[in-house]
């Protein structure tokens, strides 16, 4: 009697497991950070994200008829408690991807990612390597990594100073928020130090990056040509605040896309005037996606932030990676079933074979908001390209073309780091055929 009642407890284990399986909507988990020190930054970015996706919903109905839901999880910017929304969030029905919002927390889920078969999109963060598709399945690096600003940034400088020759001799002080994602972009700026001879300072700032009088004591004294600044959230207006009194000029002065927006300068007003950042995306609500947001979810009084912020630098960020993961999971219904809630790892594969080029971009109401962006199984980053943007004391203007990274520097910088996680890991390459799957 026992043996029968294991074997029938087994089976209807076996039935559960498989109803749970049989997802009715597309689950959207959005980890974000509200409270602490980067509250400013994370804010306007999952509420981009989540005014995409109820625009969607009403506009379209979701995704070729198939429902949308989704949940919030806190995280305060804090790898454990990002840990601790994944886990919660990562078994429920339906769910398509995870965008962890801190390069932290991306570096906790690589790990985890592979075992759990969800993909991760880490868009202009996260581990650099991770456009390497062939060593990295689940990772999505998409629009572009820490080493490719970076490498953007010391091209825009040399550009301006007549040619990279140009470079040899000045000084290039990198004030960087001391964590995975500050460190990032080291590598690529030791690199580019090495090949056209300029000096390169290094100076972590602790976290939150309240406190930064002693960094700026240092770079007044030092007297760097450039000064390129890594911070998020209130550590980048404390920079430009200090830079201030200290008289280091802000047109010298070039952040990477997350010291870039509304939150970082608007106490800092005409004090910021001439600070330049990195733009993988403009700002601004004539858009025709922006439309669309104020039209079905701002105007029915549903918009998950205020009005205003609507078309904001960060904002406009987290509608394109709502809008990025849900074309990830239109392509891979293209494949799997039109109309069908997709599993983790079919939404890979569709983050694997986005094709957005201008037409597609345009008729989705994102033209000139962003590139156009194409991956594949080698390249799970699809574009390379920022332009620079200037904050001119009340608004920011794009203040140059685009930008391609190098990619005859990154291609063996990626490779090599690449094959050392892998080795470190004990794992292999993927070959072509798993490119079909």
């Amino acid at each position: 009697m026992k043996i029968r009642n294991v074997v029938l407890a087994g089976l209807l284990a076996a039935i559960g497991v498989g109803a749970y399986a049989q997802a009715k909507e597309q689950f959207f988990p959005l980890l974000s950070y509200r409270t602490g020190a980067y509250a400013p930054n994370g804010t306007p970015w999952a509420n981009g994200k989540q005014d995409y996706l109820k625009m969607v919903i009403a506009r379209d109905g979701g995704i070729n008829g198939v429902k949308l839901t989704y949940e919030e999880c806190e995280t305060g910017y804090a790898t454990d408690r990002g840990v601790e929304c994944y886990e919660r969030l990562k078994s429920r029905p339906g769910v398509a991807l995870f965008d962890p919002q801190s390069t932290g927390i991306t570096f906790a889920l690589t790990e985890k990612a592979p075992v759990d078969k969800v993909p991760l999109v880490t868009l202009g963060y996260g581990l650099a390597v991770s456009q390497d598709g062939m060593a990295f399945k689940w990772n999505f690096p998409l629009q572009g990594s820490y080493w490719t600003g970076a490498d953007i940034l010391i091209q825009h400088i040399g550009k301006s100073l007549g040619g990279l020759d140009k470079l040899k001799g000045k000084k290039i002080t990198l004030v960087y928020h001391d964590s995975p994602f500050g460190k990032e972009p080291i590598p690529l700026l030791q690199e580019r130090a090495k090949m056209h001879g300029f000096e390169l300072q290094l100076l972590p700032v602790t976290a939150p990056g309240v406190d930064q009088k002693a960094t700026w004591l240092q770079v007044r004294q030092s007297k760097p040509d450039y000064v390129l600044l890594w911070g998020w959230g209130v550590m980048n207006s404390t920079s430009l605040k200090e830079a201030q009194a200290t008289g280091y000029p802000r047109d010298k002065m070039y952040g990477v896309w997350w010291a870039g927006a509304e939150p970082d300068v608007k106490d800092v007003g005409e004090g910021a005037k001439g600070y330049h950042a990195l733009a993988l995306n403009t700002s601004g609500q004539q858009p025709k996606v922006m439309q669309d947001i104020l039209k079905y979810v701002h105007a029915k009084g549903q918009g998950t932030g205020p009005k205003d912020e609507v078309g904001q630098v960060l904002y406009t960020r987290g509608v394109i990676i709502q809008m990025l993961s849900i074309e990830a999971v239109r392509k891979a219904q293209e494949r799997f079933g039109k109309g069908k809630v997709m599993t983790g790892e079919q939404v890979r594969w569709g983050l694997e074979n986005l094709a957005l080029d201008q037409k597609k971009l345009d008729a989705l109401g994102f033209a000139g908001v962003m590139r156009p962006l194409s991956t594949s199984c080698a390249d799970h980053m699809g574009s390379t390209a920022a332009r620079i943007e200037t904050w001119d004391g009340k608004k920011w203007d794009i203040s140059s073309d685009y930008l391609e990274a190098d990619e005859q520097i990154l291609k063996p910088m990626i490779k090599a780091g690449a094959d050392k996680y892998l080795a470190d890991k004990k794992m292999t390459r993927r070959d072509v055929k798993d490119c079909q799957s």
